[in-house]
């Protein structure tokens, strides 16, 4: 892909809003803290791109504004054979070029997104095949009983086969494999907005849609959504009148942006958690020795972290510190694992000293944008590390340039949040992150760590159909999580939001996720 310094994308983002004309009132104008990564929705694992593309494209289904599911383009569904689900389709749905949609684009979005290339097919891990029934139902075969296909169907959007055809683009894209096509810069959904306008890392033009099939409850006639990278720019244009929201209120200046006349800010804690994330193979990237295989060594970085500290100095008192890889409300969380491991300044060096490892020589990599106050967070890291005897180095930079070092297993520790979406189940993270890589499982698993009585309980877990039994396998497989850190849990971060008086109404939910096709402009 083409990417631009991140400073200079801010910069120029800032400079269009102030010598684009006045926005009329049925523009939203939306300063983000980092762009989306790609217009595919199946090119990378990432929730706030799909976020934002969610109001280009659609799923057989979708979350309303109290996080139950409703249909959307499948009217209903039903079971009809031991691993097989029946769905009936929408009819007079159109896409955006006017194509009419049908089961056959249902079977070529199911193929495209589980294809072995596919960045998403962890997304949908039971999905065996689909057959076309009729133009307007089709099945959906699964490798076994399976309880969250319905979650999983809310982030699978759906695409116009015979666009994909003609536009060479039956294959999925992969922006951490830095692999682009017509769909990475191109859309065509059923979506409330369709695209006008793309210039990567300065502004993105949606369009209301007026042949969307659903009662629009918006009043948005042009979505203007303008990454603002710096934190600091991003606030002076929500002061100066040139953006009309953002979701990404900087920690630092709530207090004054809930101060501001004619500004709101809106807050709640995020379903996503923040955790480190160890490279476990033999060797490191460098072919040095990799002490974080020592169940010790990552005893001393839980302990060497000062979470105390990170949330008042770098979360200004506005995270939640974690003990446990996901969130209270989460199914599959219990408060016992919840404890947090304790800063312990001596002990971390101890441990060190125990397994060898004084002064080992490691690299954490981070990215700028991904996560609230990333740069700060990582940065505290390395010192509060180094303090403890180990030897750390900081490799920051844009998600785009980082996501290939991970994938690839070029990252010795790295930062990596989870939400658990679109399953909003602690299934999501135990096999997409967790889990041995192998087929769907594991897409996430960039430190190749493998433990075979996790996986068991993990892949009981998939097919047991009884809740309570199902939430107790996936409790267990969290507990061999927290003993053996497989991954370090540091914090859910906060959600802040912030609208001008323009808009009327939004609905903010704990997936941190927009939904403006929900969003009221004042009149």
């Amino acid at each position: 892909m083409k990417f631009r310094k991140s400073i200079l994308a801010g910069l120029m983002a800032f400079a269009l809003s102030h010598t684009a004309n006045i926005a009329s009132a049925e523009t939203l104008r939306w300063g983000a803290a980092h762009d989306v990564y790609s217009l595919d929705p199946y090119s990378y694992g990432d929730s706030y791109t799909i976020a934002f593309l969610n109001h280009v494209y659609e799923g057989l289904v979708r979350y309303n504004a109290d996080l139950k599911i409703e249909p959307a383009l499948a009217t209903g569904w039903e079971v009809v054979g031991d691993n097989t689900w029946r769905f009936n389709l929408r009819k007079d749905v159109k896409f955006h070029n006017g194509a009419d949609f049908t089961a056959n684009d249902v079977l070529a979005s199911l193929t495209r997104v589980s294809h072995p290339t596919s960045p998403l097919r962890g997304n949908l891990p039971a999905y065996k095949s689909a057959k076309i029934v009729d133009d307007h139902t089709i099945d959906i075969e699964l490798t076994g009983p399976y309880p969250l296909l319905l979650n999983d169907l809310t982030n699978i959007f759906i695409f116009d086969e015979k666009w994909l055809v003609d536009n060479d683009s039956l294959l999925p894209t992969d922006v951490g494999g830095q692999k682009e096509g017509y769909a990475t810069y191109n859309t065509n959904g059923t979506g409330p907005f369709k695209l006008e306008s793309r210039v990567p890392d300065s502004k993105t033009v949606l369009l209301k849609f007026d042949g969307w099939w659903d009662k629009p409850q918006h009043n948005i006639d042009k979505i203007e959504f303008t990454p603002i990278i710096s934190s600091a720019t991003r606030v002076a244009a929500l002061l100066g009148g040139d953006v009309d929201y953002t979701d990404s209120a900087p920690t630092q200046d709530m207090a004054r942006l809930a101060a501001a006349p004619g500004l709101r800010l809106l807050e709640r804690t995020d379903l996503r958690t923040v955790f480190v994330g160890f490279q476990r193979r033999e060797k490191l990237h460098t072919g040095a020795e990799n002490h974080f295989n020592k169940l010790g060594v990552r005893q001393a970085v839980a302990h060497a972290l000062d979470m105390d500290l990170i949330k008042k100095r770098i979360m200004r008192d506005k995270s939640r510190n974690a003990g446990t890889i996901i969130a209270p409300e989460i199914p599959g969380y219990t408060k016992e694992l919840d404890e947090l491991y304790g800063y312990d300044l001596d002990k971390a060096k101890a441990l060190l000293k125990e397994n060898g490892a004084e002064g080992f020589p490691f690299t954490l990599v981070c990215t700028y944008e991904n996560y609230l106050n990333e740069e700060e967070l990582c940065n505290g890291m390395i010192s509060m590390l180094t303090r403890a005897g180990f030897k750390p180095s900081l490799d920051i930079g844009p998600t785009a340039v980082q996501a290939p070092k991970r994938t690839a297993g070029q990252a010795d520790a790295y930062v990596l949040g989870w939400a658990n979406e679109p399953m909003l189940d602690s299934y999501s993270i135990l096999m997409q992150v967790i889990q041995t890589k192998s087929g769907v499982a594991g897409v996430f698993n960039w430190g190749g760590w493998s433990y075979p009585e996790l996986d068991e309980l993990v892949t009981k877990a998939a097919t047991e159909m009884d809740r309570e039994k199902r939430l107790a396998l996936q409790t267990k497989a969290l507990e061999i999580v927290k003993k053996e850190i497989i991954q370090l849990p540091l914090h859910q971060q906060p959600i802040a939001w912030v609208l001008t008086d323009k808009v009327e109404s939004v609905v903010q939910q704990a997936d941190n996720k927009p939904r403006h096709w929900l969003t009221v402009l004042k009149k």
